[in-house]
């Protein structure tokens, strides 16, 4: 039962309501802001990543603690067998209102239906180009109409949302701004454009390759006209929504740079290895997997997570001026 006299908030204020699980390192791309190209990719053990039952035990703890959202993600979430399964087990759990889960398409074409089965209704699908070519450049494999496969079946499925993230980076897929906004003319997708970040220390960030949504938003103003505020719900996330007149779907834009959203953040991740990650650009982690194999309680569980996400940072505002930036890989972290 959710208590919401234990509500999580941190010392800031912020309630957390939103739990990003990832729930494998693996994916089966590599793409260059994510996953380093070069050498072996030492993927974690199958002993070392949390089981189902870990997850399931650390979802029931969050809901009784406010927790209402849930996004399950990797590394590649549906390379990873069962997932659908988890899935509806964690949609059932009480006080949980929404089960959603981020994925690279590349299987979404056969995983689409059993994850709306399950009670899935959102989904989030990575595509940062519309170019075949341009898209092996980057993910590192001919891979691209397996992804739209996925997205024609999502539609088919009438997921309530799909959302299409698009990472812009100046000189790699900036000329294709429009084309994606375009999408959502005619389809029922939120075409999103994230911000390029310094995550991950052998990725290939540079501050070169920054483009801010502001000069996205312009973009797309100048070649499709006025994009239209849409209006948004309390946990509705850190996306600036719009819409071009007539669309089908919507224009969204997630700047994490250069207007952050730290004040109003109200998300935690766990990685696959079961550690708690209070901020995205803060190595600073909390073990949680070792306390569960130590036989934790569930009520001594509920008190070591409010202590903990007690002290979530207050995020890129008290850097300043410096650029923010994290060690781990995002594919060791949680899309």
């Amino acid at each position: 039962m959710n208590d919401s006299s234990a509500a999580l908030s941190d010392k800031h204020g912020r309630e957390i309501t939103y739990l990003r699980i990832s729930i494998t390192d693996r994916c089966n791309l590599r793409c260059s802001y994510c996953t380093p190209r070069d050498g072996q990719v030492n993927w974690l053990s199958h002993e070392d990543i949390l089981s189902y039952e870990e997850i399931e035990r650390l979802a029931n703890a969050f809901s009784g603690l406010g927790v209402r959202k849930i996004r399950l993600t990797g590394g590649e979430p549906l390379v990873r067998k069962g997932v659908e399964g988890l899935a509806g087990r964690l949609i059932k759990i009480p006080g949980i209102k929404e089960v959603c889960l981020t994925t690279n398409g590349i299987l979404l074409g056969d995983m689409a239906t059993p994850l709306f089965d399950a009670g899935v209704r959102h989904i989030n699908i990575s595509l940062d180009t519309l170019k075949p070519e341009r898209f092996l450049k980057i993910t590192g494999k001919d891979l691209f109409q397996n992804v739209w496969q996925g997205i024609e079946k999502a539609i088919e499925t009438r997921f309530t949302k799909i959302k299409l993230n698009a990472v812009a980076m100046k000189g790699v897929n900036d000329d294709e701004i429009v084309d994606l906004a375009r999408l959502s003319l005619e389809l029922p997708l939120e075409v999103r454009f994230i911000e390029f970040m310094p995550v991950g220390s052998a990725t290939t960030w540079e501050k070169s390759r920054h483009l801010n949504c502001d000069a996205i938003k312009e973009m797309v103003e100048r070649s499709l006209g006025d994009l239209i505020p849409v209006s948004q719900g309390k946990d509705s996330g850190p996306a600036m929504i719009y819409r071009l007149k007539g669309a089908k779907g919507s224009v969204g834009f997630i700047s994490p740079l250069s207007r952050h959203f730290c004040g109003t953040c109200n998300r935690v991740r766990i990685t696959p290895d079961g550690r708690l990650r209070l901020c995205l650009f803060s190595d600073n982690e909390i073990d949680l997997k070792g306390w569960l194999r130590a036989g934790i309680s569930n009520d001594e569980l509920k008190i070591f997570l409010k202590e903990a996400i007690a002290q979530k940072p207050k995020g890129i505002i008290s850097l300043k001026d410096e650029t923010p930036h994290c060690t781990r890989a995002m594919s060791r972290i949680g899309g």
